[in-house]
């Protein structure tokens, strides 16, 4: 920034000056005023998204590919709004926790780059930043639908509800959030902000708002009745470092490259699985009576994966109806997580960690270790593609997976009949459930 280059080539007396000076402009400054100031300092934002800090269109989608800013311009945009006042954030994530790291530490980031620690309330506890004037920005997870029926800024109501990583949620939720944005002053647009970076176009966010276009990859923008959807890569972040980039630009897989690099929608033409398809499960999902549940472990760099799931072995039909996708659980927070799902059923699990599979059974779940043998991963791919595979609307996990799951590729690019080690964590637990199913068995812990 112009104003911090000049301020740190002063003396170490005239910065401290300039600071209070600063502080004493600053502290005769309403909010709302404070925010216009800040707005016209241009140099803080990246030029794309800058005419998007007055966007009031119903629905605003803001995707792209890695490095993309879209996250730090909405954490902006959220300061802003609750500077000039008027304005109440949910801020959602699929899951609750994730928020701290990523959208709550963001928001805080930028108050204190702004130096406007002394403008807002930062409460920890309650994962809330209220404003001098007020207004507040609400953090919570998409996974505790009573806390988000309960939720009641202390002025107003809730007028913003941004979703990061919105990839990660599904449609119901969504629907349901948007029915609680009620009341308040009609001269407020109400908002619905989805982030993400995207997937695959079999995705329900790409068919509810994107196939209804006819969006094409070369498209950036789209602003039409009540919709919003802004394209942004890593070439609309002036604030990347030359190594940032370098890294961007060095991915070699085309699909990542394509998606996480560029921004576009993925198209996958070597994909194991094409024997699925997405159907509410909610009306039949009480006839289900051979039930099967297969768990792969995880921590930090992979998500623990349980999988909740019915075989018609007349109709070779495997419904999935049910899932747990989540990272950090210790053993003992797992089996709590996941006994509302399986209750006194067996859970099939990797084998490789007999450990927590102790560890699951000395905290009541009938835990055991799945049979693993030769070439039992193609094994097991060859027959599930040999069954038809009914996924639940809600278990959005289990379809990215079934739709990024792909074939290893050679040194010349040719297919090789062994699946990539990635984009798997449901799909190996749903190998492990279904293990009986296929001739092969499991031995307890």
């Amino acid at each position: 920034m112009a104003q911090t280059s000049l301020l740190n080539s002063l003396s170490p007396q005239a910065q401290a000056e300039a600071r209070l000076y600063r502080l004493k402009q600053k502290a005769r400054r309403s909010p709302a005023s404070l925010a216009r100031a800040i707005r016209a300092d241009l140099a803080r934002f990246n030029p794309a998204y800058v005419p998007h800090f007055d966007n009031m269109a119903r629905t605003q989608i803001y995707y792209g590919g890695s490095g993309s800013g879209k996250s730090v311009f909405l954490a902006q945009r959220v300061v802003l709004d609750l500077l000039a006042g008027g304005r109440n954030y949910l801020v959602c994530r699929a899951e609750g926790k994730y928020n701290r790291a990523s959208t709550y530490a963001e928001i805080k980031k930028v108050i204190a780059d702004w130096e406007l620690g002394d403008r807002f309330n930062v409460t920890v506890s309650t994962m809330t930043i209220t404003c001098e004037n007020g207004y507040q920005a609400i953090f919570v997870g998409l996974d505790d639908p009573q806390k988000l029926k309960s939720i009641i800024p202390q002025k107003g109501v809730i007028t913003d509800i941004w979703i990061e990583e919105a990839t990660q949620t599904n449609p119901d939720v969504v629907k349901e959030l948007v029915k609680r944005q009620r009341g308040g002053d009609e001269e407020v647009p109400k908002r619905l902000t989805l982030s993400f970076n995207p997937i695959i176009r079999t995705h329900w966010i790409y068919q509810e708002y994107f196939a209804p276009l006819g969006w094409q990859d070369n498209q950036t923008k789209h602003q039409g009745e009540g919709l919003t959807i802004l394209k942004t890569w890593y070439i609309h972040n002036r604030f990347l470092t030359a190594a940032d980039v370098a890294d961007l630009e060095a991915e070699t897989d085309e699909y990542y490259y394509n998606v996480y690099t560029l921004g576009n929608w993925g198209v996958l033409g070597d994909v194991i699985f094409k024997n699925w398809r997405v159907e509410d499960l909610s009306d039949i999902r009480a006839t289900f009576d051979n039930h099967r549940y297969g768990l792969d472990f995880g921590f930090s760099s992979d998500p623990a994966a349980l999988v909740c799931a019915h075989y018609d072995a007349t109709r070779k039909r495997v419904y999935i109806f049910d899932e747990l996708y989540e990272w950090e659980l210790t053993n003992d927070v797992l089996a709590e997580r996941i006994r509302p799902k399986v209750g006194a059923a067996l859970v099939t699990c990797d084998s490789s960690e007999p450990k927590s599979i102790a560890e699951l059974g000395q905290h009541g779940i009938a835990a055991g270790g799945a049979k693993k043998g030769k070439d039992s991963v193609v094994y097991g791919v060859q027959w599930l593609q040999q069954q038809e595979i009914i996924i639940d609307q809600r278990c959005t996990n289990t379809q990215n997976e079934f739709g990024l799951y792909q074939w290893r590729k050679d040194r010349s690019g040719q297919s090789m009949r062994q699946p990539q080690d990635r984009n798997n964590h449901i799909i190996d637990a749903l190998r492990y459930a279904l293990e009986g199913e296929m001739g092969g068995g499991f031995k307890v812990w």
